[in-house]
């Protein structure tokens, strides 16, 4: 039991006056890692399901005595909700209470994703694991980019997958329309996020004159029994037969805790983790052209300008 669960986060940062963004923190790891960080300061839950988000929040602020726990919508699959979030944020405007005087954002922990997902396309015509697990999450940092750089030093964090080994930007069909397989489209999302930091990592460094005021890394949590897995039955039932193996959630944020909070990374940037520790990236998980390419059509795709 003690292989499965890891590497666990040792540290006790504590982050007093800051605040944290998390997406898709109504369950599994980021539903823990919301849990870990309101013991330390402000968090901002992200979610689509307000309900559940709302019920995740009042369980972490009766366990945390944190009542800066705040619940707001987020669609990830949806950029006007997004745009939206966005702009109420950097209104101030997300808890009168929370962030009158303090429009500031120091982590972003970009952890929402869908699995295996049935062939479906999101509001915007994206297919769905590339739109919601990718440029979603590449929107929503792009948004919130200057209100990061304005609260330096800051920290992006992008939850990727060890199943980023399997996949590969196909360019030639991004959203599937030609052939598809849920489970190799969850794999090209994932090197996604893990070119999405690298490129990131590379471009925030080239105009920062210290090196220390925002970093972008990427993480594998572990294989979590958690919801991810719901749009397959056959997972589901694996899961639940093999559930001894696999990590709990919360056993499962320990790395993304890590990232955010973890002193010793506070000039580490463009890297990939897993166990709270330093791990292997797929050569593709390293190509810089490539990963130059997707940060230009993801652009094009969402329709904005990030030099």
């Amino acid at each position: 039991r003690r292989y499965v669960a890891g590497g666990q986060c040792k540290s006790t940062a504590k982050l007093e006056g800051k605040v944290v963004i998390i997406t898709g923190a109504n369950t599994g790891i980021g539903k823990e890692t919301a849990r870990d960080l309101a013991r330390r300061g402000k968090v901002i839950v992200a979610c689509r399901d307000i309900a559940k988000a709302e019920a995740a929040a009042s369980e972490i602020r009766a366990e945390t005595g944190n009542q800066q726990v705040i619940v707001k919508k987020l669609d990830l699959a949806d950029t006007k909700s997004i745009r939206e979030f966005a702009e109420k944020f950097l209104a101030g405007t997300v808890c009168l209470l929370f962030l009158a005087e303090e429009k500031e954002l120091h982590i972003l922990i970009n952890n929402a994703g869908v699995m295996l997902c049935p062939y479906s396309k999101t509001a915007d015509g994206f297919e769905m694991h590339l739109g919601v697990n990718h440029l979603g999450h590449f929107l929503l940092t792009f948004l919130l980019l200057e209100r990061l750089k304005q609260s330096a030093p800051a920290r992006i964090v992008n939850v990727s997958s060890l199943a980023h080994h399997g996949g590969r930007i196909r360019f030639h069909d991004l959203h599937g329309e030609k052939s598809y397989n849920r489970g190799l489209a969850y794999c090209h999302s994932k090197l996604a996020n893990v070119l999405f930091t690298r490129e990131l990592a590379r471009r925030l460094q080239g105009k920062s004159q210290r090196r220390a005021e925002f970093t972008a890394n990427a993480l594998h949590p572990g294989s979590v029994h958690s919801e991810l897995v719901r749009h397959s039955f056959v997972m589901t039932w694996l899961w639940k037969i093999f559930s001894f193996f696999l990590k709990t959630p919360s056993e499962g944020a320990q790395t993304s805790v890590y990232c955010a909070v973890a002193e010793e990374l506070d000039s580490v940037t463009g890297q990939y983790f897993s166990d709270c520790q330093p791990a292997y990236v797929s050569p593709r998980g390293r190509d810089d052209e490539t990963a130059k390419k997707l940060w230009s059509v993801s652009c094009e795709l969402l329709g904005i300008q990030w030099d």
